[in-house]
């Protein structure tokens, strides 16, 4: 009796997740399905879950009737730039939380937890006029800039509890064979933390590339627009192109999938990596 109710719970499970993976996966399949049909034919009834001719029209007129591909590179620079520079700093701040005790260590966290309640949109008008008197309005440098600020302050909190997570010993042991702090930190301790460095990076990257509300804001020229401002443009007041949108949506989701595929295999070697000494 007790085998048939752990066998039905068990087939209770996997249907009710199998459930959830269709519920989570569809609008992705349909987002799909939409950009490789031919633009007369995505309105068309009964509707078709898969078309009955692949057409890749919708991408095709991406990069000929847009400048996508301009939009693709702005968004990829912003956000490899902006991640990267925002996880090494964060990395920083964090080792100095986590290993030095300090007056005003925690009006600091405090602060850095403050940042994330406070809604974007609050502190839009005095960022755009600070960004118009450095002449960073409609430029790649002050977006990256905005982004980098951005994204500090929850980056270094999930560092910090990276950072407490390692021994001291560790450190300690890299300091008495010659090493300096910093070199202890980047040569020891940086290795063992990979999974939480990556972990930061992905975060960062990911909120800098589908960040919107910044970007239509402080980016005015189409030379300087990022994938969501994009986006936003295939909706007018009368229409949606339906068809290049999910062409667009799905070749967003592209770099953020290899950045995953690349991490993964990353996270994996720095869960031993410079875990021992020789």
């Amino acid at each position: 009796m007790i085998n048939k109710e752990t066998a039905l719970a068990r087939t209770s499970k996997i249907i009710f997740l199998g459930l959830c993976l269709i519920v989570t996966i569809f609008p992705l399949y349909w987002i799909v399905v939409t950009s490789l049909k031919a633009p007369g034919t995505i309105y068309s009834l009964p509707l078709d879950y898969w078309p009955k001719e692949l057409s890749f029209e919708n991408y095709i007129g991406l990069f000929t009737k847009s400048d996508f591909g301009v939009y693709m590179l702005n968004s990829l620079l912003v956000a490899t730039v902006a991640a990267t520079v925002a996880t090494l700093i964060s990395l920083l701040s964090a080792y100095v939380l986590a290993r030095f005790q300090f007056s005003g260590r925690g009006w600091v966290l405090a602060a850095f937890l403050l940042t994330q309640m406070i809604p974007g949109f609050i502190a839009l008008g005095p960022l755009y006029m600070m960004m118009t008197n450095f002449n960073l309005v409609d430029s790649k440098t002050g977006l990256i800039l905005v982004y980098i600020a951005i994204c500090i302050p929850f980056c270094t909190i999930m560092l910090r509890g990276f950072f407490e997570n390692v021994p001291d010993a560790l450190e300690e042991a890299a300091m008495i064979d010659g090493c300096s702090r910093l070199s202890a930190l980047f040569r020891v301790l940086v290795p063992v933390m990979m999974p939480g460095i990556a972990a930061s990076f992905i975060f960062n990257f990911v909120n800098c590339w589908n960040e919107l509300f910044l970007s239509v804001t402080l980016m005015n020229s189409d030379e300087n627009k990022t994938i969501p401002t994009a986006l936003a443009g295939f909706i007018s007041s009368f229409n949606i192109d339906w068809g290049s949108m999910s062409a667009a949506a799905v070749l967003t989701v592209v770099p953020t999938l290899v950045i995953f595929a690349f991490a993964s295999k990353f996270i994996v070697q720095g869960l031993t990596a410079g875990a021992v000494k020789g």
